[in-house]
């Protein structure tokens, strides 16, 4: 499997037969400018979007057909399962900012989870519907949606066997979040790459990869 991450919540996932997903794709310049990211070029059989805000569910800029899922419940496309758990942006009941959809995609033989724009930590009942978790995609910025100490709560919660930062401040994101630094400190086996591409096996995996900070691609 490999994972490639745009910027803000956006990564592509290519699965070992070559399907590829899609999720949160942004709008360049959405904000007043405050997503600096560039456009995303990518084909994809498959689009995720955890809630309809602009940074998060521009599939009009996509090229292709790809199916979009942007509902909870369970999802097969292409005989991949994709899980949709209801959850909030906002420590609210999404009376803030609304309603986010945490997605659970089971491809080559684990289970990667893009959280969304979460906004608060989960219930008892979230963590038994999302299940187990192999690889976690964690907003960590905080603001809009759950900060450093949160989002450890949360991984602490899922107990994910590689986690990858998203939703932090970057310079090409204007938005007033925290960078990645806040939530790497005090932990142990992070590794910093260069690129914006990580790539595992389920064997690789099983061992516990620790976290991975990507660099954005565009």
């Amino acid at each position: 499997m490999e994972i490639q991450w745009y910027g803000h919540s956006s990564f592509l996932l290519t699965t070992e037969k070559g399907i590829k997903i899609i999720m949160d794709p942004y709008e360049p310049g959405a904000f007043g400018g405050g997503i600096i990211y560039g456009p995303i070029t990518d084909k994809a059989d498959i689009v995720l979007v955890s809630h309809d805000h602009a940074d998060h569910n521009y599939v009009a800029g996509l090229r292709g057909s790809p199916q979009v899922i942007k509902a909870a419940g369970r999802h097969e496309v292409k005989g991949i399962v994709i899980e949709g758990i209801p959850s909030y942006h906002d420590a609210s009941r999404g009376s803030e900012r609304g309603k986010n959809i945490i997605f659970i995609i089971a491809a080559d033989g684990m289970r990667v989870c893009h959280l969304g724009d979460l906004g608060h930590r989960l219930s008892d009942k979230e963590v038994k519907e999302i299940g187990q978790v192999d690889c976690l995609l964690i907003p960590v910025g905080g603001f809009y949606t759950i900060g450093p100490e949160e989002a450890t709560a949360v991984a602490g919660q899922l107990h994910p066997k590689l986690i990858i930062p998203m939703h932090w401040k970057t310079e090409k994101c204007g938005f007033p979040i925290e960078p990645v630094d806040p939530f790497l400190q005090g932990k142990k086996a992070v590794q910093r790459l260069k690129g914006s591409i990580f790539s595992f096996t389920k064997k690789e995996l099983a061992a516990g990869l620790g976290i991975v900070v990507l660099q954005p691609a565009l």
